[in-house]
């Protein structure tokens, strides 16, 4: 299991109006190159987007399943791999002052991340997540101030 959290200086309708844009995960999930809509109204429960990772010459497509979402503080996704498996992964959106406290908890589920589940796993999930909220953080700072405005 992996969890992580980070505060981000903004409103939690800034967080959540990112987190409700298929075609931005590319901009902070780390190792995606490129996202986008797929099936449903995203981030609606079932709605799917899908994505392209790239790691040096090589190309793996997947897809992300909302499998739960409780607007604004909860957002629970099945991230499904191909061939490396798929993972649970929740991101909770907490009112923290003006701010916002965001948490992200990941655990495998199946394939060669749920059956080789151990610490040295988590230990790159924790590196992995400590970068994906850096920069969701900075998407969400950056972002015009309006943008949580409507949400």
């Amino acid at each position: 299991m992996a969890v992580r959290h980070q505060l981000i200086k903004r409103a939690p309708a800034a967080v959540r109006a990112v987190l409700s844009d298929a075609s931005r995960y590319a901009d902070w999930v780390v190792g995606t190159a490129h996202s986008r809509p797929d099936e449903g109204r995203w981030p609606e429960p079932d709605s799917t987007l899908a994505y392209t990772v790239r790691v040096g010459p090589w190309t793996l497509n997947g897809h992300t399943v909302v499998r739960r979402c409780e607007p604004p503080e909860n957002l629970e996704l099945e991230v499904d791999s191909g061939p490396l498996g798929t993972a649970r992964i929740a991101i909770y959106v907490r009112p923290w002052g003006e701010h916002t406290f965001v948490i992200v908890d990941e655990h495998p589920l199946a394939g060669p991340g749920g059956t080789l589940h151990n610490a040295a796993l988590d230990t790159f999930l924790q590196l992995r997540h400590r970068s994906m909220l850096n920069r969701l953080a900075t998407v969400v700072e950056n972002a015009p101030r309006e943008l949580g405005a409507r949400h």
